[in-house]
């Protein structure tokens, strides 16, 4: 393969180095403790300066950490999700196992020296873990449980995410005590130094519930404005810092709901990229659809969709993918979502053709699929490695298939290479008649021209491709995972090229060199 072609790369979003924030919790050192699910990493961050330092680096044995705790030692302890493992982590580094026995672990909590965990699934339980035993039930019954914490009345509080509720019970175990209900989309369960319950929504709005359990049990709504909130600590002062694992990043909230940024918000992903008719560019977060709103600005949230993978824009209409299975579409205006097909093994990449008719490339099957008006699936390939990106251009279907290093036209359903020997071929556009790939493995796009052929070009983008990480897209109780990278690709009405930078957490805008 030869020729370089040069673009301008420009960045449309801010950076963060806490892409998704979940668990947290101060050190010894007097540091915040990060947990970052998607990233497969922990930060310790220095609350006065907002220097971050990555601790707990991915590929580890530590594959998904979600929840942190301290013990009294100051020995940390990682709830380690989708595995479904305990980890501890010694002041020198050392991580060892603490149990494997966990479905879905998630909220950690101590009482004293004992070390209590619950679990994120329907009629999950909360548990005891014991030195050299089986873990001990306390009770079960839990609605989805997240992260929870010891009150000051010596009870174990956690919510149930599922019905909006949150309980308490004793270490000792016994009947569970429904503690507050009808709260909004609890997530997380904290209390402050003067002992008032925080409950922590996980929606869009960033709302945090005060609840006076002293006495009078009203309550307080306070809106933060940050989507997706997922855990909260304490300083000695008092001060709350708060995390999403939506947007990342980390914020001190204040009681009035101001808040004041620690480290910066920023995209999880991104992964599957387009831009529509009004050169809005949208991304696929997996936690929400975002858009990007200039090189020192935040990208805005449009909506909250877990899992969303690949985007497609089509009118007031965006096209998505989820790898767990579905494919939807939303409604810009109205904010509807209405359900295309469900059941795929991880859809990727979609497109719109001319007329309506949707048409996505099915990882895990090996297949391209079309999706018509009526929503009725049809396979238009099969027999494929693992498809990723797809493309339409002139009646003719171009896919990328990152197993087989290929860019393809299907004709009458058979891949005709266009380009090979790619490492990891992933999201495909065409513009100005020529088909652009992300080629995520060698950190680059690849490009032909569709009316000559000839040898293909092609243009460095070191912050294109993530690293993948080997992890299941379903844990054993049918619950997502970590999603697998995926390096989108979009051209605008304009002839540029936008990428889903998933190295970095970007989004990069390129157009060629010698224009202006």
């Amino acid at each position: 393969m030869s020729g370089a072609r040069m673009h301008r790369l420009n960045r449309l979003n801010r950076l963060t180095p806490l892409r998704g924030s979940n668990g947290a919790a101060f050190g010894p050192d007097g540091r915040l403790y990060v947990a970052q699910f998607l990233a497969g990493q922990i930060s310790a961050v220095d609350v006065r300066t907002g220097d971050v330092e990555v601790v707990v680096p991915p590929g580890g044995p530590v594959q998904s950490p979600d929840d942190l705790a301290f013990a009294p030692d100051g020995t940390m302890y990682i709830i380690d999700t989708v595995p479904g493992r305990v980890w501890r982590r010694t002041a020198d580094g050392t991580i060892t196992l603490v149990t494997d026995q966990v479905r879905l672990p998630n909220g950690i909590a101590f009482a004293g020296e004992r070390l209590f965990v619950n679990e994120m699934t329907r009629d999950g339980r909360l548990l005891e873990l014991r030195a050299g035993d089986e873990p001990a039930v306390l009770t079960g019954g839990l609605a989805v449980g997240n992260a929870m914490q010891l009150g000051p009345d010596g009870h174990l509080y956690y919510p149930h995410m599922l019905t909006g509720e949150v309980h308490r019970v004793s270490p000792d175990g016994g009947a569970p005590e429904l503690v507050a209900a009808g709260v909004h989309q609890p997530v997380a369960v904290r209390f402050d130094l003067a002992g008032t319950l925080l409950v922590l929504s996980r929606g869009a709005e960033g709302i945090v519930t005060r609840i006076d359990l002293h006495g009078s049990g009203d309550r307080t709504i306070v809106t933060s404005g940050i989507t997706g909130l997922d855990n909260a600590a304490f300083d000695a002062e008092n001060r709350m810092f708060v995390t999403s694992f939506a947007s990342g990043g980390l914020s001190e909230l204040h009681p009035d709901g101001r808040t004041r940024e620690i480290a910066p918000r920023g995209l999880t992903g991104p992964y599957g990229i387009t831009v529509d008719l009004g050169g809005t560019v949208h991304a696929a977060d997996h936690y929400r659809l975002a858009r990007a709103q200039g090189p020192d600005a935040d990208v805005a949230t449009t909506a909250l969709l877990h899992f969303v993978h690949g985007v497609a824009a089509d009118g007031d209409l965006l096209h998505l993918t989820s790898q767990y299975g579905q494919v939807n579409t939303y409604h810009q205006t109205t904010g509807t979502v209405r359900m295309r097909a469900t059941g795929l093994d991880a859809p990727l990449g979609i497109v719109a053709g001319p007329d309506g008719t949707l048409i996505v490339a099915e990882s895990g099957a090996g297949r391209v699929l079309t999706i018509d008006a009526d929503d009725t699936v049809t396979v238009l390939a099969d027999g494929l490695g693992r498809p990723a990106g797809v493309a339409v251009h002139d009646g003719h279907v171009y896919v990328s298939d990152e197993r087989h290093g290929t860019v393809s036209r299907l004709d009458d359903g058979v891949p005709v290479p266009l380009i090979e020997d790619l490492d990891t071929p992933q999201g495909l556009a065409i513009s100005d008649g020529r088909l652009f790939a992300a080629e995520a493995g060698r950190h680059r796009l690849v490009s032909v021209d569709l009316l000559t052929g000839g040898h293909p070009q092609t243009t460095d983008v070191p912050s294109a491709g993530g690293a993948h990480r080997d992890l299941p897209a379903l844990s054993a109780h049918g619950l997502p995972g970590v999603p697998r990278p995926f390096a989108g690709l979009a051209a605008a009405p304009d002839g540029s090229l936008y990428l889903a930078a998933d190295g970095e957490g970007g989004i990069l805008h390129l157009t060629p060199a010698e224009h202006p």
